[in-house]
């Protein structure tokens, strides 16, 4: 459906004599190769551990997730530098059939675009996520193709200028957009701390656990659609190291269990209140 898409307003565009409508078209094609990669990172991210990976392949689906976003950008400034190369040049009048194209690139985009926004919701996944803005920014993108189309139709000779800004403005939101998600995929790359909800989520399944008396500390990082938690939990110093281990299990087999995004736990047994009774604290 995409790619399909992207050629009708290709060649609507090109034949069309419509700037806009062929900017947009780039951004869909950028899309369909986009669709293609996110679909091998997510059948490979689903490979098991091996000896090279002992973490897995998850990785591989944010690196797919960053080849969008560096793709939108490329593709914004790709068009916006033949925009502005042509922007006094003399051009035919964009035909009327142009339209019809623009108003079924606005359904069809913002369809897959609300699709794919569920999907990333009930998954997590960052490629698919990009994938679902990709989207709503060509549909946004075609709305504004539209708008610039229906002026310079109506419009008539002197408006013809309206579709080249129409172009402009699609560059720009590419750019923009495909900037913003590079940066939040950067964060990720980079461990950055799960978000509150997901931390507040862990500490409560954690202190549910029978013979924990409190987390001191807890991190946790996202790669691809997993979560790896490593976490201090706080015990009866009391306590033999046996039980102490029994508590660890517990805690990684509740938060396995209870969170789904969640693929391995760390936990490290610490004495409450943070050091053994007459020693330093830890």
């Amino acid at each position: 459906m995409a790619i399909g898409l992207a050629v009708a307003k290709l060649i609507g565009g090109w034949f069309g004599h419509s700037l806009a409508l062929l900017s947009d078209s780039v951004h869909s094609l950028g899309d369909s190769l986009s669709c293609a990669s996110i679909f091998a990172a997510l059948w490979w991210a689903e490979r098991p551990p091996d000896d090279e990976h002992p973490y897995g392949h998850t990785r591989i689906e944010t690196i797919a997730a960053s080849y969008v976003a560096l793709v939108l950008v490329g593709s914004g400034v790709w068009v916006g530098y033949e925009v502005v190369h042509s922007f006094n040049g003399l051009t035919p009048p964009p035909h009327r059939y142009t339209l019809v194209i623009a108003v079924a690139s606005v359904v069809l985009s913002e369809t897959i675009s609300r699709y794919s926004t569920t999907v990333a919701r009930r998954t997590g996944s960052k490629a698919i996520e990009a994938s679902a803005w990709d989207q709503r920014l060509d549909a946004c993108g075609s709305m504004v193709v539209l708008i610039g189309l229906a002026i310079t139709t109506v419009g008539g000779p002197g408006w013809h200028t309206v579709d080249k800004i129409a172009a402009l403005i699609v560059a720009g939101s590419i750019v923009g957009t495909g900037a913003s998600l590079f940066w939040g995929i950067l964060n990720d790359l980079m461990d950055r701390q799960a978000e509150p909800e997901l931390l507040a989520m862990v500490r409560s399944l954690t202190r549910a656990v029978s013979g924990v008396q409190g987390v001191e500390k807890l991190l946790v990082r996202k790669a691809g659609l997993e979560y790896f938690v490593d976490i201090h939990v706080e015990v009866d110093p009391e306590i033999s190291v046996q039980e102490g281990h029994q508590i660890g299990h517990a805690v990684k087999n509740r938060l396995v269990s209870e969170i789904a995004a969640v693929k391995d736990v760390l936990v490290h047994i610490e004495p409450f209140p943070n050091a053994a009774p007459g020693g330093p604290s830890s």
